[in-house]
This record gives structure tokens, C-alpha cells and sequence, in this order.
């Protein structure tokens, strides 16, 4: 179905070629992302860019710390169209008042500011975006990791909420000119196959591996010819979870008539690679090999053809089941018990949110369905369009009565389920999805306190076959169905009726509707010489995902609260870790305030003069992890180490860049160590960095540290802080983006 080819190919007339008729250097020019980076470069160097980008997105998870953090900053006007969806926190029962607050609080903020304003319930983030933003050659950045636009000829970049602060306050994103692998489509998908099978086969291809980390990803081939627009997006929001940078795709007669269905045509041109483009590598998708697919927990890469998991379900489960048992030690999960004697049976069916919740994929799965039931046993389903202009056609067409007739449950515009906080499975339940995500506790459980349920991702189509056989486990390939191909009609009056459009028009007036749950930003000092840090958390799992590190569900609601927020950093994980943190914190408020904390001065009398290194030695926690970060964009998985005094991540390696983005951009100093050095040391031991004011200012990339051990001798550890931008470098120095800013006001 999918195979990777490491080494670098040319496109000569469309066909992938071992030389072309240019040299790599001038090759690599001819690429799309080439062309749409260079083209939003801000600096006169072609390898080093500067990016600035049409238009911005986040969700109500994220927007109100933006705000806060540019108001903060010295923020007037919103410099471009910037899109508040509130499809995170829609579930306004959550925490009293507090998630409707942060709504007002947008709505207040998009008059004020002059930005996009979509209320809760009419579309989740990138659907919005496709439909109302997106446009060929553009460049869009969203607080939200799965900002994946490429499809559509648009580069959509996901990451924390400090990078969108810099675009709000008109300054650049900054990156080394990213590798770029060229993903070539043939073929074409069997009847029952849809864009879950193709991505998540593509994810289990890639990600471990890291064949696409960081770059950029660009789709081309014959087989988009038999594509459709949702399909092709299907397979291209999932592209987050191979790591990779951003998306690409060359753009045909599909995406024109996309763009003239949704009443923007000035929005399509073509765009394809010039003759001869040169790729550092090449992924290739063959669709007429593909078959239905499941990734089992706890990652979408775990995955399986369906054939393949229910012939051998009773080892697959088994093992999953030993992974849980290392990870959750009061919550023991039992996914053998699915197993009957006619197959594999889940509990629950969900299809939903920016990957599962498109037109085509909902329209068919009512065609599989039509005449057909879910059974009245323990297996439900739930439906949730993409927006309202979805959830309208699909009425008009009768696909929502065929549903509702099944005995599926039609539900709002929400993006819950996603990440635990929407249609939460029973305990020790199998839920099917097609949803982003199958981490743990994404399905909302809450291992910690003895409950535990699970996610397989699987296409919608192959959900519908499930619930048609009660829930057993069916690929779609394995059902009769008839289905006629519905073109999509859009009623743009759905969002002129309801959305706030008050890009251009800002209103300095206006007040900003601050709910009591809505708090500032606590005091962060700036880097001093020396850092002295203790280990509250040693993780060794192969990754640690931002979910771990600040979990989402209900804790979403508390993220425009960042004390609040922070009391559930690495709670689901290292439950000690936010307790020994604070203690941390307390001692260094207390040298600050000049005093000699015994816990201070213990340590630094093992590697000097404690009298003398106590006045300019900064003490804070920090998280050793293998390779922390793959997951969300989300930035309080740093500002939350940061609110309770840590400084520094210490791993191998960053599993996404964005997340390192959000570290330095909250003054934590992303450290790294040798892959071959052995990190034996535990929580409880501290890492002494003397110089270390002057090795970021200068750029100094390797860094000798002494560690002070909890029993026996000082041993000496090389760390290395690599690449940092001069404006990242400023950033840490002054101890976190806001603090940057202020001292440019000042």
C-alpha cells in the first residue's frame, strides 16, 4: 500500500525519476512549498526564513491566553483575519460559568481587536478555516496542531500560542528552509475504503521512523484524479501525526470546484510543481492496495488492516494490555473481553470533528446503514457534522434521517470527543472513532482514579459496518451497500447569519468581557548566570505526549486560568510532579527575597562557594523526558512547568518542533543530551549550570553541567542547547515571551 524511498528523487513530467535535468540546488526550487515559503519570507536570506502568514486560527481553548499574552504585549488592532472558533469548550455545563465566559470574552475580544467571531456549535476550527479562509499559495498559522490546509493549496502550520502572539504583534515565525518529500498517489480506493484507511496507513508508515519529521510533506500523482475534496482533506489533517511541518498539495479542477461551491473562486489557482523539482525523499501510495484499517491504542500508528487485527486479536490485545498495565497502575484494562466467538466486539462509535465529520464521510456511512440498525445492546453511535453548513445538507439530502432512523444520535458541531470531552466511553469500553487521536485518555478516562477506557481510530465507513453488525469490529470492504455520490451544496447565509465579521473594523472602545475564571500571567523573572535545577519528573517511556504533560478534557476549561490549569500538569502521569514542583518554587521565592534556603545551599556547596553562587543562581524544576512533545500544539503543556518555577526539559530529542518553540517561548531552556548518554539519574537529583546566562547570549551550543545526586559524587553531564534564533535567544534571556516584549516597549 505504502512504501518510502530514503533517497532523493526528481519529478520529470510528472513521473519520479532518479536524475533530472537540473542540479539539486536549482531543483529544490521548483517545489510548491519552496515557492509558498519563499514567497512569505520576511528575510533576505532564503535559508533562514521569516515568515509571515495571511491569516490566523485558534479555538477557544487557546485564543484567550493569546489575547491576554498580546494585550500584555502592547496589542492595538489584529494585523490580519483571525478566525475565534469555539468548538473546544462548547460544552458550557463544564466548570459553571467558566467556558461560556471565555466565549463573551472572544466576542469582546473580535470587536475590540477587529477579528473573526464563530459561536459555539456552528463549526469546528478547521472546517471553518477550509471553508471561509483557505486559499491557494496562502499560508495560515492556528493554535491548534492539526492546522492542515494543504489540500487546498494553502500551508497550514499548527503551534502554540506565542507564535501567533508574535503574528498579532506583526513579527515573523522563524525557520531553517525545511526538506521537502514528495508523497506520490496512484491508483485508485476500492468501494468502502475512505481518507481514515489511506492516512492512518500512511501514519503507521512514517512516524516512528521520523521519515518526515519536520518537513514538508507534498501530495501529487495521478490518483488525486480520483479524489474527492473530502477525501483528500480526510488524508490531510492527518498528517499531523506523522510529525511533519506542514502539507502540500497540487491543485486541479477538484479544489476550483471547491472553491466555487463555497462562493470564493478568486480563491483557486493552480499550483504543481515545476519540471525537474527535486525531493529529499518520497513516500508512495498505491489505492488500489488499500485496505480498511484500525490503529489500536494507545498511538495512530498502532494500526493494522482490520483482516489482519481480527485474525489475530487475542496476541494484538494481549499486548496492548501490558502496555497499559506499565502506564496505568490503578487501572487495569481489559480488551481481551471484546473478543466473542463471531469476532471482536466495540462498545461505541464515533464520528466526528475535522477528520471524521466531513460531508462525504457521513453521507456514506448513511448509505451503509440505510435500512439498516445499530442494535439496542451496548454499542452506540454518534454523529457529529463539521459545521452547520454540513449538518444542512446533509439534512436536506435525508443522510441525517437514514442516520437517525439507524438509531444513531446526530450531535453539534464539537470537537470534544477529540480529546475526552465529549461521548466519554464506560469504563474498560472499546470505542471505535474517526477522530485525530487515540492516545491515552483522550477518550476522557481518568487512569489516576481506577477508570480506564480506550480508543481505536477507524474510518467512518468501517464505523458504519460495525454499528450495522451491533459492533462488531467490520471493515467496510466487507459490506454490500449502495451509495450514490451527493455533490455538496454551501449556504453561506449559515455563518453571514451568525458570525461576527469585524476583520478591519476594530472598536479600541470596547471593553473586554473579563469572567473571574479569566486571570493574568504571574510574575516571570528573567535568566540569571547560573541555573541550578532539580529533576520533579524522569519519564523514560519511548515519547511523552503534551497530553501527559498537561492532559486535555475537562482541564480545558481551567486553560484561561494559569494557576488553575497548572495544579493538573503531569497529573495523569508523575502525580508528585506538580507538589515537588511547587516546593521547588518555594525555596526560590525565598532566595529571591534573599534568603539561603537550606535546599539551595546544600547543593551548591558541592560544587562551590553556596555564599557567593546563591545570589545569581537561579533554582527551578525541571522534566527529563526521552523525547517529550509529539501531540497538540498546545502551549500550557510548557506554561504550566513554567507558572510552578520550572526551567528546563532535558531529552534526546524534541518530538515536534512546536513544542519546543513552546518551551523557549516560555523561557524553559530546551536542553539535549547525546543519544548515547545514560540519563540514570531521579527525581529528587539537581543539575548545576554555571555560565549559563553567557553560553545563551553567545550562542553557545554545548554546555558542561555537574550533577548533584541525591546520594554519592558530583558527576559532570555535557548538555547542548542547538539553533536558537536571535530573537529566541532574547526570549530566554528575559525569561519568557511577554517579557521580550516588554522590554522592546520599554
Amino acid at each position: 500500500m505504502i512504501q518510502l524511498h530514503k533517497d532523493g528523487v526528481f519529478l520529470v513530467d510528472g513521473v519520479p525519476q532518479g536524475s533530472g535535468p537540473l542540479a539539486k540546488e536549482d531543483a529544490r526550487k521548483k517545489t510548491i512549498a519552496y515557492n509558498i515559503l519563499q514567497a512569505h519570507n520576511k528575510s533576505s536570506d532564503p535559508e533562514r526564513l521569516e515568515i509571515t502568514f495571511d491569516s490566523l486560527a485558534s479555538h477557544d481553548i487557546t485564543y484567550v491566553g493569546i489575547v491576554q499574552t498580546a494585550r500584555a504585549s502592547g496589542l492595538t488592532e489584529f494585523p490580519v483575519p483571525y478566525a475565534m472558533t469555539n468548538c473546544h469548550n462548547s460544552l458550557c455545563a463544564v466548570g459553571g460559568t467558566i467556558n461560556e465566559d471565555d466565549h463573551v470574552f472572544g466576542l469582546s475580544a473580535a470587536k475590540k481587536y477587529g477579528g473573526i467571531y464563530v459561536p459555539a456549535n456552528q463549526s469546528v476550527i478547521h472546517s471553518y478555516v477550509r471553508e471561509e479562509m483557505a486559499a491557494c499559495g496562502d499560508m495560515i498559522l492556528g493554535s491548534d496542531s492539526h492546522t492542515r490546509y494543504g489540500a487546498l493549496g494553502t500551508m497550514g502550520v499548527g503551534e502554540g500560542g506565542p507564535e501567533l502572539v508574535k503574528q498579532l504583534l506583526k513579527n515573523t515565525w522563524d525557520i531553517s528552509v525545511p526538506e521537502v518529500v514528495l508523497v506520490y498517489i496512484t491508483g485508485k480506493p476500492p468501494k468502502g475504503i475512505g481518507p481514515h484507511d489511506v492516512a492512518l496507513a500512511m501514519v503507521k508508515a512514517t512516524f516512528d521512523n521520523g521519515f518526515v519529521k519536520n518537513k514538508v510533506m507534498e501530495f501529487v500523482g495521478p490518483g488525486l484524479a480520483h479524489l474527492p475534496m473530502d477525501f483528500r482533506n480526510g488524508i490531510d489533517v492527518m498528517t499531523t501525526e506523522t510529525t511533519c511541518l506542514t502539507s502540500i498539495w497540487e491543485t486541479d479542477e477538484v479544489v476550483k470546484e471547491y472553491y466555487d461551491i463555497h462562493k470564493r473562486p478568486d480563491a483557486y489557482k493552480e499550483l504543481k510543481p515545476g519540471n525537474g523539482a527535486y525531493y529529499e525523499g518520497m513516500i508512495t501510495i498505491d489505492l488500489d492496495k488499500m485496505e480498511a484499517m484500525i490503529a489500536l491504542p494507545f498511538h495512530p500508528s498502532n494500526a493494522y488492516t482490520i483482516h489482519e487485527f481480527t485474525a489475530n486479536a487475542e496476541q494484538i490485545l494481549a499486548d496492548i494490555e501490558k502496555d497499559a498495565a506499565k502506564q496505568f497502575k490503578k487501572a487495569p484494562l481489559d480488551l481481551r473481553s471484546k473478543i466473542k466467538e463471531d469476532g471482536v466486539y466495540a462498545d461505541q462509535g464515533i464520528i466526528a470533528g475535522c477528520s471524521g465529520g466531513l460531508f462525504d464521510n457521513i453521507d456514506e456511512s448513511a448509505a451503509i446503514l440505510k435500512g439498516k440498525n445499530t442494535g439496542n445492546d451496548y454499542f452506540s453511535l454518534s454523529v457529529y457534522p463539521t459545521s452547520v453548513p454540513v449538518s444542512l445538507e446533509l439534512t436536506k439530502i435525508g443522510a441525517s434521517a437514514d442516520l437517525l432512523a439507524a438509531g444513531a444520535i446526530l450531535k453539534p458541531s464539537f470537537c470534544g470527543p477529540c480529546f475526552g470531552a465529549g461521548d466519554v466511553p464506560a469504563n474498560n469500553e472499546l470505542s471505535i472513532r474517526h477522530t485525530t487521536r487515540n492516545f491515552p485518555n483522550r477518550e476522557g478516562s481518568k487512569p489516576g482514579e481506577g477508570q480506564i477506557s480506550a480508543v481505536a481510530l477507524m474510518d467512518a465507513r468501517s464505523i458504519a459496518a460495525t454499528a450495522a453488525n451491533g459492533g462488531r469490529i467490520t471493515a467496510a470492504t466487507d459490506v454490500d451497500y449502495e451509495y450514490e455520490f451527493h455533490t455538496y451544496h454551501f449556504d453561506k447565509k449559515v455563518y453571514d447569519n451568525r458570525v461576527y465579521y469585524g476583520y478591519g473594523n476594530p472598536k479600541p472602545e470596547t471593553e473586554l468581557i473579563l469572567g473571574p475564571n479569566i486571570t493574568d500571567w504571574p510574575a516571570i523573572y528573567p535568566l540569571t548566570e547560573n541555573i541550578l535545577l532539580e529533576l520533579a519528573a524522569v519519564l523514560h517511556d519511548p515519547v511523552t505526549t503534551t497530553d501527559e504533560l498537561i492532559p486535555s478534557g475537562e482541564t480545558s476549561s481551567y486553560r484561561s486560568n494559569p494557576l488553575r490549569l497548572a495544579e493538573f500538569t503531569l497529573s495523569r502521569r508523575e502525580p508528585a510532579y506538580v507538589g515537588h514542583s511547587k516546593d521547588i518554587a518555594a525555596a526560590e521565592a525565598e532566595r529571591i527575597e534573599g534568603g539561603q534556603p537550606a535546599r539551595i545551599a546544600e547543593a551548591l556547596a558541592k560544587v562551590g562557594d553556596a555564599s557567593q553562587l546563591i545570589k545569581n543562581t537561579q533554582f527551578g524544576s525541571a522534566i527529563f523526558a526521552n523525547k517529550p512533545g509529539d501531540g497538540s500544539a498546545r502551549e500550557q503543556a510548557a506554561s504550566c512547568q513554567k507558572v510552578l518555577g520550572g526551567f528546563a526539559n532535558i531529552c534526546y530529542e524534541y518530538a515536534t518542533k512546536r513544542y519546543r518553540s513552546n518551551c523557549i517561548n516560555w523561557g524553559i531552556l530546551p536542553f539535549t543530551i547525546d543519544e548515547s548518554t545514560e540519563f540514570p539519574y531521579e527525581t529528587g537529583d539537581m543539575v548545576f549550570v554555571p555560565g549559563i546566562r553567557e553560553a545563551v547570549e553567545k550562542g553557545i551550543e554545548t554546555i558542561p553541567a555537574r550533577v548533584i545526586r541525591k546520594s554519592g559524587p558530583v558527576e559532570d553531564i555535557t548538555m547542548y542547547i542547538k539553533d536558537l534564533t536571535e530573537d529566541e535567544k532574547q526570549i530566554i534571556l528575559e525569561g519568557c515571551l511577554m517579557n521580550y516584549y516588554a522590554a522592546r516597549n520599554r
